[in-house]
């Protein structure tokens, strides 16, 4: 009988360990079929992202004429250009304001949004995300005609309530300002539409408890509506700030880097010094000075993230 109930009990033993090797099996073939799969985009990413860096890092430690080896020159005489430093400047100053205003304009927008009605609320949501469809190079482009000083309807407008006329693209702070309110109306209706699907996320079993303990509008706004949004702001604000810090198009367009060079950003500095004063490692050098401040910024703001999940589980 001891033995009988011995060999049952190893019969089971192998049937499950026979189950378990087949399960893994099974799980070593799927993550090898999920690998083979993620290979075509594995591939463009190292065509289009991977490579493209690693070639910036290559030529930026050449010389001018790209024959030689030249080290951290370009680095050292970025460092030491006072142009340089005001360029990083006015990216920071760009990009952190551009974001800020974006993310409270569209929070504000998908708050407005979602207690309008369905059918009402479809239309608005079409017209509020035209900025954000249209070509950038042509919005900015309606957007100089506007700042021209020669037949400027802003100006035109505010000489109506007897306001002086603003140089919008002659000096340097109110060009920063117009580059700011271009890339603002361009990019507010991305944070509407991410927030707006956010706000839908959120139950309203919360909102409901929240008015019973007697919380005020501003209450559940901060007790309910931020902490359960809070990783998609982090995360939408992130690949915004990422975005902004690469824009060229409207810096391009709308001041091509004037007056001064007071208003380029890393890109618009980049293609200038690279391209069209022909010091291509010099232009890869002030290209790469976006990846550390970007990397620090992800870093910080995905950490924030992880560890919201962790006190979520």
């Amino acid at each position: 009988m001891a033995a009988d109930g011995s060999l049952a009990m190893n019969g089971g033993t192998g049937m499950r360990s026979g189950r378990a090797n087949s399960m893994q099996r099974f799980a070593r073939r799927r993550s090898t079929i999920a690998f083979v799969m993620t290979l075509p985009l594995l591939a463009i990413i190292v065509g289009l992202v991977a490579y493209p860096a690693a070639y910036a890092i290559y030529l930026s430690t050449l010389n001018r004429r790209m024959t030689e080896f030249a080290g951290t020159l370009n680095f050292e005489l970025l460092f030491e250009s006072d142009t340089f430093w005001a360029v990083a400047f006015q990216s920071c100053f760009f990009a952190i304001t551009a974001v800020l205003l974006k993310a409270l304009l569209g929070f504000w927008l998908a708050h407005m949004l979602h207690h309008i009605p369905d059918k009402g609320q479809r239309k608005w949501r079409g017209m509020l995300l035209v900025p954000w469809v249209i070509p950038p190079a042509l919005s900015t482009l309606g957007w100089w005609w506007m700042f021209d000083p020669s037949y400027s309807s802003i100006n035109w407008l505010l000489a109506i309530v007897s306001v002086p006329e603003v140089p919008w693209l002659g000096h340097h702070w109110w060009a920063r300002i117009a580059i700011i309110m271009v890339n603002v109306w361009i990019g507010a209706p991305f944070f509407m539409i991410m927030y707006l699907a956010a706000l839908k996320s959120v139950p309203e079993q919360l909102y409901e408890a929240a008015a019973i303990d007697g919380a005020s509008s501003w209450q559940r706004l901060r007790y309910v509506t931020l902490p359960m949004m809070a990783n998609i702001i982090s995360i939408t604000v992130l690949f915004s700030l990422i975005v902004t810090f690469a824009n060229y198009d409207i810096v391009r367009v709308l001041t091509n880097g004037g007056p001064r060079d007071l208003t380029h950003v890393f890109a618009s500095y980049a293609f200038q010094v690279g391209i069209l004063s022909g010091n291509i490692p010099r232009g890869a050098a002030v290209s790469l000075f976006m990846f550390p401040i970007l990397a620090i910024c992800a870093f910080f703001v995905l950490r924030s993230v992880t560890r919201r999940n962790k006190e979520q589980m």
